[in-house]
């Protein structure tokens, strides 16, 4: 059986743009993408901090060392500038892949820098 658990996370990014003509998607800074694990066409789950707006989207890389988090297309109506988000990438996973399963969490500064790397224990507690 596969159960879709958390693979990745970045937590508390800082919203950079909002283009609601834009092709939907988010747009990640590729160095986030590369530290975390995600990938593009990834699908995610974002949750919006400042208004508890949850959308599902897909993963567009954006320039290295960018900083960029941009909602792109309807779930631009979702957030604001400067909103804080949290984006979930969840993969398919059996017992065994799941027992070895370290979830990356990206912890995030304001201008969307790396404040640290942790990884979720599966069975409790975080490793720092």
């Amino acid at each position: 059986m596969l159960r879709e658990v958390l693979h990745s996370k970045i937590h508390m990014a800082t919203v950079t743009g909002a283009k609601p003509h834009y092709v939907g998607s988010i747009t990640i800074d590729a160095d986030l993408l590369d530290a975390c694990g995600m990938r593009v066409n990834d699908k995610v789950l974002i949750s919006n901090c400042r208004n508890g707006n949850r959308l599902e989207t897909y993963i567009f890389r954006g320039k290295p060392g960018s900083g960029i988090i941009e909602l792109n297309g309807a779930a631009a109506h979702l957030v604001e500038e400067g909103d804080k988000v949290i984006i979930m990438h969840f993969a398919l996973m059996t017992d065994e892949q799941y027992a070895a399963n370290r979830p990356t969490v990206l912890i995030m500064k304001d201008d969307n820098t790396i404040d640290r790397v942790i990884n979720y224990e599966p069975f409790g507690g975080t490793d720092s």
